[in-house]
């Protein structure tokens, strides 16, 4: 018998892939998500998106893109994944390569005006709104902040061409604050905290029902809860870690509920290997 219809579901609740399908909107999250639409479509330039490790940053900014789905014609969504690049040029390559700029460029400033031209194309002539969001920003050194703070200066008298979202753990902050006038161009500010013991519930039932799960009762006791959110301090990527496996033992002994003993016995091996 299958795992998924010994617990009654169509789709694996607790995978920790960015999928928006599965993204909980906690109070804190949905206000940032609003915040961000707000500040896209008044088109304020630079918002900077701060967590710790496992607070849902990548999830929501699928999240972001997914509530713009359907005004594709109107904003043009670009990403940057990973930018850990080793230089300036390297850096500006990447990003003309990533808005479609195709000509080959000498230097670092024909790069810089050729996305310029790109920017003014789609910002003022077709009235787009171009957003490039980059993630794992903790990664951005000291000279590629510079880029970016160099990209945001372009603008029209009423708006900035460039709408730029970093999502980042904590450690970006310190050297943010060392570049001079980054931080004065920061429209949103927002850090994400963990979720409470509440949240950490709703965040387990959320997604048990997103993945189609229709029992009368929860797989998981109240007791289960409380563990859970003690082990993970709720942290999303970590609620999720050991739900997954919560469940994986309930599929392999034939339980019918998720016990505080069952998550117990889970973080003590899991302390095994740590």
């Amino acid at each position: 018998m299958s795992y998924y219809t010994v617990l009654n579901i169509q789709k694996e609740p607790f995978s920790t892939s960015p999928d928006p399908t599965f993204f909980y909107h906690s109070p804190e999250h949905t206000t940032v998500l609003r915040r961000l639409e707000i500040s896209i479509r008044l088109r304020r330039g630079l918002c900077l998106v701060l967590g710790d490790v496992g607070t849902g940053k990548t999830t929501l900014s699928r999240a972001l893109l997914q509530s713009f789905s359907g005004e594709e014609d109107n904003f043009i969504f670009h990403m940057v994944l990973d930018p850990d690049f080793k230089s300036e040029y390297q850096f500006l390559s990447s990003l003309t390569k990533i808005f479609g700029v195709s000509p080959f460029f000498r230097s670092a400033m024909d790069h810089r005006e050729a996305i310029e031209k790109y920017l003014f194309q789609k910002g003022v002539e077709e009235k787009k709104t171009v957003v490039l969001l980059v993630d794992e920003g903790q990664k951005l050194s000291q000279p590629l902040l510079e880029v970016l703070r160099t990209l945001l200066n372009y603008e029209t008298n009423e708006y900035k061409l460039l709408q730029l979202i970093i999502m980042s753990q904590m450690e970006l902050l310190p050297r943010v604050k060392k570049i001079r006038n980054f931080m004065d161009r920061v429209s949103l500010k927002y850090m994400i905290n963990p979720l409470d013991e509440k949240e950490t519930k709703e965040m387990i039932d959320f997604r048990l029902r997103q993945a189609g799960f229709g029992g009368d009762r929860s797989l998981f006791s109240q007791e289960a809860v409380q563990r859970i959110y003690e082990f993970s301090q709720g942290y999303p990527r970590k609620i999720a870690l050991i739900c997954h496996n919560c469940l994986e033992r309930l599929v392999m002994e034939n339980r019918e509920m998720v016990s505080g003993d069952l998550v117990s016995s889970l973080i003590q091996e899991e302390g095994k290997w740590s």
